[in-house]
C-alpha cells in the first residue's frame, strides 16, 4: 500500500490524529472503533477504555499507507531531507535565482509559456546570467558555462542551490527555455559526478520528481502548460545511458494521457518494468509504489482509454495477457475490469477517442453534449488540443457554449486555460454568432 499524505506534510499532524483517536475510542465512538478494526492487526479492541496510545499511533500509520509508526516516523525525516516545495515564496534577490525559477517546470498552477518568456528575455538581456550561478548554466543548458564552473570548482556538479534547491541537473532538465545543448549539457554535469537519479520529493509527496521526470515533462495541466523538454528524446536517452532508473513513476503517470507512447518505447528498451524500483526504492523504502503495480496502472489507464497501441506496445515487451500483475491479477483480468468499468459509467461520446469513433458513436444514438464530472467531450478535446477531435464533436453537433459543472467555463476557456492556441481558435469561431 503506497502511503496517503497530505501536501508539505510534518509529523505533528499525525500526532494530533492519533491523540484524537485515542480518546475517540475510549470514548466508544463507533466511527473510531470501525477505523481500528479496518487498520489494526488485531481488529477491533475488545477493552475500548484500555487502548493505549501506540496502538491509535500504529493505526493511524497504516491508515497513511505505512506499516509502522516508527515507518510513518522515518518517512518524515526523509521528507524533511528530500521535499521541495516549487510553489513557495517567490522574492528572488538574485537575477540568476530569478531565471531559474521562471525557466523552469514548478507542477503547479504557475507552469504557464509566459514565465519561460519571461526567462528568455531575461537571458537575452543579460548574457552572463549562465555565468553567475551554475544553476542558471544549467537552465540554460550551456555546456561551456557549466564546464567553466566545474573547473573551478568541481563539487557544483551535485550542489543544491537556486531558488528550489535543487541540483544543477534538475534545473536542466526542468527547464523549458530554448537550450543552447542539453544533452551535451547533462554529459558535462554527469562526467564532473552529478547524480544521474537526483530528484526531490514535490511538496514531500511520493513517488519522487527525478532529472528523467521533468525531461518526458506533461502532466495534469496539459502538453501547452507542462511540455516536454525541447530535447526529450536525445536528453532522456542520455540519462538512462549513464544509470537513471527506468522505472519512474512520475514521469509514467505525467505522459500516461495521452495516446503518444514515444516515452515508453524508450523506457522499455531500458528495462521498464523490471528491477526492484533502485535508488529511490531503497531511499523511501514501502512510500514507493512497487515496480508491479507501476505497470499495472499504465495497463488499467491504457485499457479504461482505449488506447490499443499502447496495449500492443507493453504485451511485445512481456506484459501481455497471461502476465500476473499485482494483487495476483493477469493483465487480462485488469483490462477487462477496466474496460467494463468504463462502458458502465462513461457515455459513449466520451470514450471516443479518434473523429471515425466520434461519427460511429453519433450513428449508434450518443448524445455529442453527454456529461462526465460536470463536463463534455469537447471540454477533454479541447484541453487536449486535439484539432481532429474538437473538429469531428463539433460536426457531430456538440455545443461550444456549455459549461462545465466545476469551473463555469465553455471548452474555449478549457482550451486558452490549456495554451491551446489552435483549438481555441476554432472554438472561439464556432462560439461567434452568426
Amino acid at each position: 500500500m503506497t502511503p496517503h499524505l497530505p501536501d508539505n506534510p510534518d509529523l505533528e499532524p499525525f500526532r494530533r490524529e492519533a491523540r484524537r483517536l485515542h480518546r475517540a475510542v475510549r470514548d466508544h465512538r463507533p466511527d473510531a472503533l470501525e477505523l481500528v478494526a479496518r487498520h489494526h492487526p488485531e481488529g477491533a479492541p475488545a477493552d475500548p477504555e484500555g487502548f493505549p496510545l501506540h496502538a491509535a499511533q500504529l493505526v493511524v500509520a497504516r491508515a497513511h499507507g505505512f506499516p509502522s509508526w516508527p515507518a510513518l516516523h522515518r518517512h518524515q525525516d526523509l521528507v524533511r531531507v528530500l521535499g521541495r516545495d516549487p510553489v513557495a515564496d517567490e522574492q528572488d534577490t538574485e537575477l540568476a535565482d530569478a531565471f531559474c525559477r521562471q525557466a523552469c517546470l514548478t507542477y503547479s498552477h504557475l507552469d504557464h509559456p509566459d514565465r519561460w518568456a519571461i526567462a528568455s528575455r531575461l537571458l537575452s538581456a543579460y548574457a552572463d546570467l549562465p555565468d553567475r550561478s551554475i544553476h542558471a548554466a544549467a537552465a540554460a543548458a550551456d555546456p561551456s558555462a557549466l564546464a567553466r564552473h566545474l573547473r573551478d570548482d568541481p563539487a557544483a556538479a551535485r550542489r543544491e542551490g537556486g531558488p528550489f534547491g535543487w541540483a544543477p541537473l534538475l534545473y536542466l532538465t526542468y527547464s523549458r527555455v530554448r537550450p543552447v545543448d542539453a544533452p551535451a549539457a547533462a554529459a558535462v554535469l554527469l562526467d564532473a559526478g552529478a547524480e544521474v537519479n537526483t530528484g526531490y520529493l514535490w511538496r514531500g509527496l511520493t513517488p519522487p520528481f527525478t532529472a528523467l521526470t521533468g525531461a518526458f515533462g506533461e502532466g495534469e495541466q496539459g502538453a501547452g502548460r507542462q511540455p516536454r523538454h525541447r530535447q526529450e528524446q536525445e536528453l532522456a536517452r542520455v540519462l538512462l545511458t549513464r544509470g537513471a532508473d527506468p522505472n519512474d513513476g512520475q514521469a509514467l503517470y505525467n505522459r500516461m494521457f495521452r495516446p503518444d507512447d514515444s516515452h515508453l518505447e524508450l523506457l522499455l528498451a531500458f528495462g521498464l518494468g523490471a528491477g526492484d524500483g533502485g535508488v529511490w526504492a531503497r531511499r523511501l523504502g514501502a512510500s514507493v509504489e512497487p515496480v508491479v503495480r507501476t505497470m499495472e496502472r499504465q495497463v488499467e489507464y491504457a485499457a479504461s482509454r482505449g488506447f490499443g497501441e499502447r496495449l500492443a506496445l507493453l504485451s511485445r515487451h512481456g506484459w501481455g495477457p497471461d502476465r500476473v500483475l499485482a494483487a495476483g491479477r493477469t493483465v487480462a483480468e485488469v483490462v477487462a475490469s477496466a474496460v467494463a468499468s468504463v462502458e458502465s459509467t462513461v457515455p459513449a461520446i466520451h470514450r471516443a477517442r479518434t473523429p471515425e469513433q466520434v461519427r460511429a458513436a453519433v450513428r449508434a444514438g450518443a448524445d455529442p453534449d453527454a456529461r462526465v464530472g460536470g463536463r463534455t467531450a469537447l471540454h477533454e478535446a479541447a484541453f487536449a488540443g486535439d484539432v481532429h477531435l474538437v473538429g469531428e464533436l463539433l460536426a457531430a453537433g456538440a455545443d461550444p457554449t456549455l459549461r462545465d459543472a466545476l469551473h463555469e467555463s465553455t471548452p474555449l476557456g478549457w482550451a486558452e486555460y490549456a495554451c491551446q492556441p489552435e483549438v481555441a481558435e476554432i472554438l472561439r469561431r464556432a462560439s461567434a454568432p452568426d
